[in-house]
């Protein structure tokens, strides 16, 4: 099972979330400041990280932005754990390099199921690069380019745009979306789909429009 970190201040809900993961088999390091997590990630990278937003010695959004910087980080997934609820504070959190978020107060069972479909992403790619005209994912280097520039984007992103790389031209309904990208254990809002494509199309600058709202259905690129 994986090695799962936890950052939270709030001694009873980093608690709960230990002891779920935990029983689900996964061996998990707890931290109540950003100090403490960082001198443990010197030591061992997890596989996964519940970051809170609201730290004592910093946030959880400077510490994504840390991670995503760092060669040896950039790659980890992390989940935000955020009683800020406004569409800002969401999209600020994916734009720093979140994967994905879990809003206060959560339930055991949303907390396993984004887990486990965020770790279920983590595996070897068969495709080793994807292409649309001068927009290219290499799956080896894992990484994406637009025009020769690279792109920096989150787990969530590149998972996405891999899905629609694949399925070119195609049309996918907003629940193939949810189930090939976030799991079918989570039945999330679609409110997180929006949010992850439009900072993708930001990222992708003019390839951003090749993306393409079906309304009523969901989302293609050509």
């Amino acid at each position: 099972m994986a090695l799962i970190y936890i950052i939270e201040d709030d001694d009873s809900i980093r608690e709960i979330e230990e002891f779920a993961l935990i029983n689900a088999g996964h061996k998990v390091l707890g931290f109540a400041c950003a100090k403490d997590f960082y001198r443990r990630l010197d030591d061992v990278i997890p596989d996964l990280c519940l970051v809170d937003i609201m730290l004592p010695d910093e946030s959880g959004n400077e510490i994504v932005r840390k991670l995503r910087k760092n060669p040896d980080t950039k790659n980890i997934p992390v989940i935000m754990v955020t009683a800020k609820t406004t569409e800002m504070d969401l999209v600020r959190g994916l734009e720093d390099g979140a994967d994905d978020y879990i809003k206060k107060p959560f339930s055991v069972m949303e907390l396993m199921s984004r887990v486990k479909a965020l770790l279920r992403r983590v595996q070897p790619r068969e495709v080793e690069e994807l292409v649309l005209d001068e927009l290219v994912m290499n799956n080896v280097k894992h990484e994406v380019t637009v025009e020769g520039r690279v792109v920096e984007l989150t787990f969530k992103e590149y998972e996405l745009l891999s899905l629609f790389l694949v399925n070119k031209g195609i049309v996918l309904s907003r629940d193939t979306i949810m189930d090939k990208v976030w799991g079918t254990d989570y039945e999330g809002e679609s409110r997180t789909i929006d949010m992850h494509v439009k900072t993708l199309r930001q990222k992708l600058g003019n390839y951003g429009n090749r993306i393409r709202t079906i309304r009523n259905v969901g989302y293609v690129i050509e």
